[in-house]
């Protein structure tokens, strides 16, 4: 059996027509840039995720950038951020000529770990550092929220600054003090992704910025066209960031079907839960929240599963293992980003996040996109129940 680990060509048949279609209406009215279907996905993406404002962006790595901008963070500032992300959360601080503070994470949710970030942050303020701190930038890992009340608290107490990286937890809850509330609109602002692979996914790149920050949403559109406040007249110095009004044509297309594609993501994960259980697989452990705590606050995606995660020791043995058995597999991510060679700079060594350091050598996601069946989903757990004996 050969099961991939994404199926955009079965998402693309299940949805062809209407895809065609506004491709079609698109090309018809030939307006590429920004225009209407930028401005209805904004407004439908921020209903969605509960915030006043959206920004459409030219991806999920400028909208890190764009975001950083808007807050006027650059050479000489410090932004705290967690190591076991993808490169763009790390890469928007450094581009930006401000430097990367790490913290460890959770060992159960991968998630930037609140004690130690305030760890860091007491460090800081003791080596009298603090100033130089300006935002905390937490990201939401694998489709579920991090533990954005205490971060929220630990950013009041010493004035920081919270961007949240929510590329991978689009609709992604979070019950906090407030009440539930979704991925990106919990901080001063939010980023989502719009790369092919996410939950909802463009044919090409895309990002989002979310915020309920009037001055900071006229800001972002200012810095998304070069700075511009009209035609050839420039306030600020910005970039060329503009979302594509094809790519949010397709988005709005997409965006229809979002909610059942989440809750088939939902059922994918609790039959991979329900048949490791039924085979007492200790060495492979799914890992999220305890599911009681979000299901008692009322929240429905408290985890959206963009990828379905197993930790193992002999990791790379079993990719390979699977590989030979058809089943594609991926590894988010297999170096901890403090011992890239890009931040060698920072200083950090092996061994000073030991959590995010050992889950690097361990994690492995497995399909779990919503064209997934459950006799694929029986011989991915065969495979490796066959491996691990």
């Amino acid at each position: 059996m050969n099961i991939p680990m994404l199926d955009l060509k079965a998402q693309y048949a299940s949805i062809k027509d209407e895809i065609d279609g506004k491709v079609l209406e698109v090309l018809s009215a030939q307006n590429f840039i920004l225009g209407a279907e930028v401005k209805a996905l904004e407004e439908e993406i921020a209903a969605y995720s509960g915030v006043r404002f959206a920004i459409g962006v030219s991806s999920g790595s400028d909208a890190l950038i764009i975001s950083l901008m808007a807050l006027g963070i650059g050479s000489g500032d410090a932004v705290v951020t967690t190591p076991f992300t993808f490169f763009a959360t790390a890469g928007a601080i450094a581009r930006l000529g401000a430097k990367t503070v790490f913290c460890d994470i959770d060992p159960v949710t991968y998630n930037i770990d609140p004690r130690s970030l305030e760890e860091v942050l007491l460090k800081l303020k003791k080596g009298r550092r603090i100033a130089r701190v300006k935002a905390i930038l937490p990201v939401h890992l694998y489709g579920q929220v991090a533990d954005m009340d205490p971060i929220m608290k630990l950013a009041a107490k010493y004035n920081l600054r919270v961007v949240e990286d929510a590329a991978q937890a689009i609709g992604s809850e979070y019950p906090g003090r407030k009440g539930v509330r979704r991925a990106g609109a919990i901080g001063t602002l939010g980023t989502l992704s719009f790369y092919p692979s996410k939950n909802l996914g463009g044919y090409g790149d895309g990002g989002m910025v979310l915020t309920d920050n009037a001055r900071l949403a006229d800001k972002l559109k200012m810095l998304r066209v070069h700075g511009g406040i009209g035609k050839y007249y420039y306030k600020i110095l910005g970039g060329n960031f503009r979302l594509d009004a094809l790519q949010a044509a397709i988005l709005r297309v997409k965006y229809r079907h979002l909610d059942e594609w989440q809750q088939k993501r939902r059922e994918r994960a609790a039959y991979y839960d329900q048949k490791f259980a039924a085979l007492g697989m200790k060495d492979a452990r799914f890992v999220q929240t305890p599911v009681a705590v979000y299901r008692d606050s009322g929240a429905r995606n408290f985890h959206t599963y963009h990828q379905y995660v197993i930790r193992v020791k002999d990791r790379d043995k079993l990719q390979a293992h699977l590989k030979t058995n058809g089943v594609g597999t991926s590894v988010f991510y297999p170096l901890s980003l403090h011992q890239q060679q890009c931040f060698a700079d920072l200083g950090y060594r092996r061994g000073d996040f030991p959590v995010s350091e050992k889950a690097a050598k361990e994690v492995l996601a497995l399909p779990i996109h919503p064209e997934l069946t459950a006799e694929q989903q029986d011989y991915i757990v065969d495979s490796i129940k066959g491996f691990l004996g």
